[in-house]
């Protein structure tokens, strides 16, 4: 959607609003003046209309504001993506020299099961990393 075509809808928008905002002021006030025992049908197909309208008004300024806010949740998931792999890619960066220094014990000694859990936490968080920055690229 174009700025031009954002501003112009809100603008409408907005003049919209306040004119509905002025009918039901001159409604009430008129309302309140005359006080009768219970509506009359002239009073409930004004609000009725005035329904719609606000209706219309507020699904126009959504639409105005989802297109305006929509590169910004493109740009936005992307550096989600972004820092949760870098984030991910920490634990492979903190338990990689674990794993190198006990890498000779891998088949059997006293660290086979430490060297185990580390292959494993280190081989589960770098495919988490890898996964998140190529989502991030996908977008």
């Amino acid at each position: 959607m174009k700025p031009q075509t954002i501003g112009r809808a809100l603008g409408i928008g907005l003049r919209i609003a306040g004119r509905i905002a002025g009918q039901q002021l001159a409604a009430s006030a008129e309302t309140a003046a005359h006080a009768p025992a219970r509506q009359q049908p002239a009073t409930d197909a004004l609000n009725r209309s005035t329904g719609k309208a606000a209706g219309q008004v507020t699904r126009g300024v959504a639409r105005g504001i989802g297109g305006f806010l929509r590169p910004f949740s493109r740009v936005g998931g992307i550096l989600w993506l972004e820092v949760t792999g870098v984030f991910f890619f920490l634990p492979v960066v903190v338990f990689s020299p674990k794993l190198w220094q006990i890498r000779a014990n891998w088949r059997s000694g006293p660290d086979h099961s430490t060297f185990l859990v580390t292959a494993g936490i280190v081989a589960l968080f770098f495919y988490l990393s890898v996964s998140s920055f190529w989502r991030a690229r996908k977008k």
